[in-house]
C-alpha cells in the first residue's frame, strides 16, 4: 500500500487540481456575475424579460456554464481527495460529501431558467395565460433559481472546512491557506443564512472572506506541495 501511494506524482496531482480550480474563476465570472448583472434588472421585470428575449443565446450559454461549474468542481475534489486523503480520510471524505451534496441542488437548480426560456418561448402558453400571468411565472421562476443558489451555496461554503483543516494539518501546504479556506467557509454559510432570513440585505460577507479559495489554486499551480511532507505524511497513512 505504501508502494502504491508513493508511485503517486503528488506534484501532478497537486497542478491538475490547480488548473481545475482556476477554470472555475472565469466560469463563475460569467455565469454568476457577468450574465445576471447584464440581464437581470432587480425590481424591474419587464427589463429582464426584454433583456433575456433580446439576449436569448447569452441566457442559454449561462445555463451551459451552471452546469460545467459543478462538474468541474467533482473533479477538483476528487483531485484535492487524493491529494489530502493521507491527512485524515474522514475529514477528506467529508470535503467530498459536501462538495457533491452542491452538485444535484445547482444542475436541477437550472430548470428554473429553462422554465424561463419555455414560458418565453412563444409556444402554447400565450394561449393558456394571460401576458401578466407569463410575467408572474417568469417573475417566480427567477426568484426560485436565486433561492436555489443560496441553498447550494451553503454546501460551497461547508466543503472549504474539511479542506482548509487538511490544508492546515497537512505539513506539505501553508497553513495560512488553510485557515483562509476555513474562514471562507463562515463566509459563504453565512451570506446564504443571511440570506433566507431577510433576502433584502445586500451585504455579502463571502467577497471579504474568498481569499483562500484564489490562493490556493494559484500555489498549487505554481508551488505544487513539498515532495517530502507529502510522501511522509502517505507513508506514515499507510501503516
Amino acid at each position: 500500500m505504501a508502494r502504491s501511494k508513493q508511485n503517486i506524482n503528488p506534484i501532478k496531482l497537486a497542478r491538475i487540481a490547480g488548473y481545475l480550480y482556476l477554470s472555475l474563476i472565469p466560469l463563475g465570472i460569467f455565469g454568476i456575475l457577468y450574465v445576471p448583472n447584464n440581464l437581470i434588472v432587480e425590481g424591474d421585470l419587464a427589463s429582464t424579460i426584454g433583456n433575456i428575449v433580446t439576449h436569448v443565446g447569452l441566457f442559454r450559454l449561462s445555463i451551459v456554464t451552471a452546469f460545467l461549474i459543478p462538474l468541474v468542481n467533482m473533479f477538483v475534489a476528487f483531485a484535492l481527495y487524493g491529494l489530502l486523503k493521507s491527512v485524515n480520510r474522514f475529514q477528506a471524505q467529508l470535503m467530498v460529501i459536501f462538495l457533491l451534496a452542491a452538485v444535484p441542488i445547482a444542475m436541477i437548480n437550472e430548470l428554473n431558467h429553462y422554465a424561463v426560456l419555455a414560458l418565453l418561448s412563444g409556444a402554447d402558453y400565450p394561449s393558456v395565460f394571460t401576458i401578466s400571468e407569463l410575467h408572474g411565472f417568469i417573475g417566480l421562476f427567477l426568484d426560485i433559481h436565486k433561492y436555489g443558489i443560496f441553498i447550494a451555496q451553503i454546501f460551497w461554503g461547508l466543503w472549504l472546512f474539511p479542506m482548509g483543516y487538511l490544508i492546515y494539518k497537512s505539513g506539505f501546504l501553508p497553513r495560512v491557506i488553510g485557515l483562509l479556506l476555513m474562514i471562507g467557509c463562515f463566509g459563504y454559510v453565512i451570506d446564504s443564512l443571511l440570506f433566507f432570513l431577510d433576502p433584502n440585505i445586500s451585504f455579502t460577507l463571502s467577497q471579504f472572506t474568498f481569499f483562500g479559495e484564489l490562493i490556493l489554486p494559484l500555489w498549487l499551480v505554481i508551488k505544487g506541495v513539498n515532495v517530502d511532507q507529502w510522501q511522509k505524511q502517505a507513508i506514515e497513512s499507510a501503516l
